[in-house]
């Protein structure tokens, strides 16, 4: 089971339709979501404007490839929903709302140890880019 975490707090998944990973055909009529690896080439982001939803795996905590992904989505274009999924902690929910990401995907376990209220405090990621704040 998974957790998602929005500005908001905790919530179940409601995204009904699935996901395949990048360039496999859905097996339903469902508008499905397409899985992305964070080592995907950015060439092929281009193709990916009219998904309705794209996940992005972060394998490792320490692995920022999928913040650049998605700013790169971003700047491209893509107005859809964007998650981030995986080893994401707490400490970079802010980090992944700036650069592009609506919402993310945690496992159980992790919720267990980083519960609602620590990813809460950084809800407020608008209020705390202190690069904003210096572009004035």
């Amino acid at each position: 089971m998974s957790v998602i975490v929005t500005d908001t707090g905790f919530a179940a998944d409601d995204w009904d339709c699935g996901f395949v990973a990048h360039g496999e055909a859905a097996a339903n009529d469902c508008d499905y979501g397409v899985d992305l690896a964070s080592d995907t080439d950015p060439a092929i982001l281009a193709g990916l404007m009219n998904a309705p939803m794209i996940r992005v795996d972060f394998p490792s905590f320490a692995d920022g490839r999928g913040f650049t992904l998605a700013t790169m989505l971003r700047r491209a274009g893509y107005k859809g929903r964007m998650r981030a999924k995986g080893h994401v902690i707490a400490d970079q929910y802010a980090m992944a709302r700036r650069s592009g990401f609506d919402e993310v995907e945690i496992d159980d376990d992790l919720a267990a140890r980083q519960p609602e209220p620590q990813w809460l405090s950084r809800a407020n990621w608008q209020e705390n880019n202190y690069q904003a704040r210096l572009r004035g």
